[in-house]
């Protein structure tokens, strides 16, 4: 057998390796999924719908979720991705009406000191003072050239 045929073999093997490891990590994976996947779950679907699971019907696949009270949409069991916890659902959200409004004054500040940095830099194609050498970048008038006639 010469060099490249082992460098082949070799090769495949390891793909193919590879290919039931993944395999095996992803069955893991979903039977994990599906063991946390109990009525009363906050879940996500895998189109970003929030939700309380109400039900599953295994036999036609159909899960019941409730997005707000009262709302209940029929969606595929499949659709399902994970199981949330509340931190995740809104772990960025101010706990009080004061840091609400803190947030949101920082913010305005932050918009109204771009816009004055916005406002203050030049248009596009507009000549400006080089503050290096304090020299304009206009170029001096070009003069004619001067012809043998």
């Amino acid at each position: 057998m010469d060099s490249t045929t082992i460098i082949l073999v070799v090769g495949a093997v390891l793909i193919v390796g590879f290919m039931i490891f993944n395999g095996r990590r992803n069955r893991k994976r979903q039977e994990d999924l599906r063991a946390k996947i109990v009525p009363g779950a906050d879940i996500m679907t895998n189109f970003g719908l929030f939700g309380k699971l109400l039900s599953i019907d295994e036999a036609t696949n159909v899960a019941e979720v409730e997005t707000n009270p009262g709302v209940i949409i029929r969606v595929h069991r499949q659709t399902i991705t994970r199981v949330v916890t509340p931190e995740e659902l809104d772990s960025s959200a101010p706990k009080s009406v004061e840091e609400a409004m803190e947030r949101a004054n920082r913010e305005q500040e932050e918009r109204e000191a771009a816009a004055k940095i916005d406002a203050e830099a030049p248009a596009y194609g507009e000549r400006i003072d080089d503050p290096i050498t304090k020299a304009t970048t206009k170029r001096a008038p070009r003069t004619a050239k001067k012809t043998d006639n």
